[in-house]
């Protein structure tokens, strides 16, 4: 009786829990542009690079390496491109300055 009652209460738990939500994404307008940073990680040794996934106009980019420092972008290919004016680079680089 007492193992039905434990596995019971485990079971019970075990559905219970909650799942950990997802993160929504951070969205701005610029320009009439409206820019959304979809997933985003710092670089631990370069505290000025960001690693970012972002959508304009519903569009999403591939991760791309945004450098805050330089201005400048370096997509999936290896092509390197500048900061658009009121672009994704300015935004993340904007939020997440120290």
């Amino acid at each position: 009786m007492i193992k039905k009652f434990i596995l019971l209460v485990l079971l019970i738990l075990l559905f219970s829990s909650n799942k950990p939500a997802q993160a929504a994404s951070l969205c701005r307008k610029l320009s009439g542009n409206t820019i959304c940073i979809l997933n985003i990680k710092r670089s631990a040794k370069y505290h000025w690079q960001y690693q970012a996934m972002v959508s304009i106009n519903g569009i999403e980019r591939p991760m791309e390496l945004y450098n805050c420092r330089d201005r400048f972008r370096i997509q999936d290919d290896g092509n390197i491109k500048d900061f658009e004016p009121n672009g994704a680079g300015k935004l993340i680089c904007s939020f997440f300055k120290e």
